[in-house]
């Protein structure tokens, strides 16, 4: 990408090794996040936040602002001033994930109620929601024909706006299995005739669950949190997490980041977007 530290304005030989140090760090974090080393990715003001909010994090404040003053000063002759950014309104915050003991013990109180069809419809709940991360809807038009099992990994084929395939958690994959076995090609969950387009349909289910009132409550939103925030935590390549998720952007990603430890932080994820657009 040529030499920008010793193209910053005014550069004396001290000025440029600093501006040096200072790319070098950039360039490893961009690297690690997948975003090119030519200089219209790299010295993009978007890319420059995130390195210095998340790639210099437990830095000084004071070594931070410096940092970020010498890429500014590198970035304006590529991309000009920086552009005034107005602050977006918040997005709704992601609930929890279920934890790992809320997990098993919604698994128990699935298999506890009254009635096959009630017992495979809220574990279809759990392992659809948590196992796979499908939506409401999503779950409501899933048949066992859409379920396929490849040697040890089985696989969701999600229909409608965000239609894609998703490998389902290795440890909901034998239930996810039986389930779609003892389905056929009939719906997984509340099989038989009902209003599927009904909004409340998988909520208005939830609520007739038998179980203690301290036990946690099964809810799609925070099985679907439990997924993506797992692959969050676990690292999960971006692209690959918007594709498994059918979430369009990284930034959307942030409302789940702040339960998963490790996550990227938001300007990595909004800087993510903003290399995939340029490409």
């Amino acid at each position: 990408m040529g030499d920008p530290a010793a193209a910053q304005a005014g550069g004396g030989p001290r000025r440029q090794a600093m501006a040096a140090t200072v790319l070098r760090g950039l360039s490893r974090f961009a690297g690690r996040c997948g975003i090119p080393a030519d200089a219209k990715f790299l010295l993009d003001y978007d890319v420059i936040e995130a390195f210095c909010t998340a790639g210099l994090r437990g830095r000084a404040p004071s070594t931070r602002g410096t940092y970020r003053s010498v890429l500014y000063r590198l970035a304006w002759p590529v991309h000009g001033e920086p552009g005034q950014r107005a602050t977006p309104f918040p997005g709704a915050k992601a609930p929890p994930p279920y934890s790992p003991a809320e997990r098993a013990e919604l698994a128990a109180i699935a298999a506890a109620q009254r009635g096959p069809a009630k017992r495979s419809s809220a574990l279809a709940m759990v392992v659809f929601g948590i196992g796979a991360g499908l939506r409401p809807g999503e779950l409501v038009a899933l048949r066992g024909s859409d379920i396929a099992r490849h040697g040890r990994q089985v696989v969701v084929q999600v229909s409608g706006a965000a239609a894609r395939v998703v490998p389902v958690a290795s440890r909901y994959a034998g239930r996810a299995a039986g389930l779609a076995r003892g389905a056929g090609d009939g719906y997984l969950f509340r099989p038989g005739p009902a209003d599927r387009s009904y909004k409340n349909f998988v909520t208005n289910f939830a609520r007739t669950l038998v179980a203690d009132p301290a036990a946690p409550r099964l809810s799609m939103s925070r099985c679907r949190s439990s997924f993506i925030c797992g692959h969050l935590a676990d690292g999960t390549p971006l692209g690959e997490l918007l594709a498994i998720t059918g979430i369009c952007q990284a930034e959307s990603l942030a409302r789940y980041a702040r339960h998963a430890d490790g996550a990227p932080a938001k300007a990595v994820l909004r800087a993510w977007d903003k290399t995939q657009r340029a490409r």
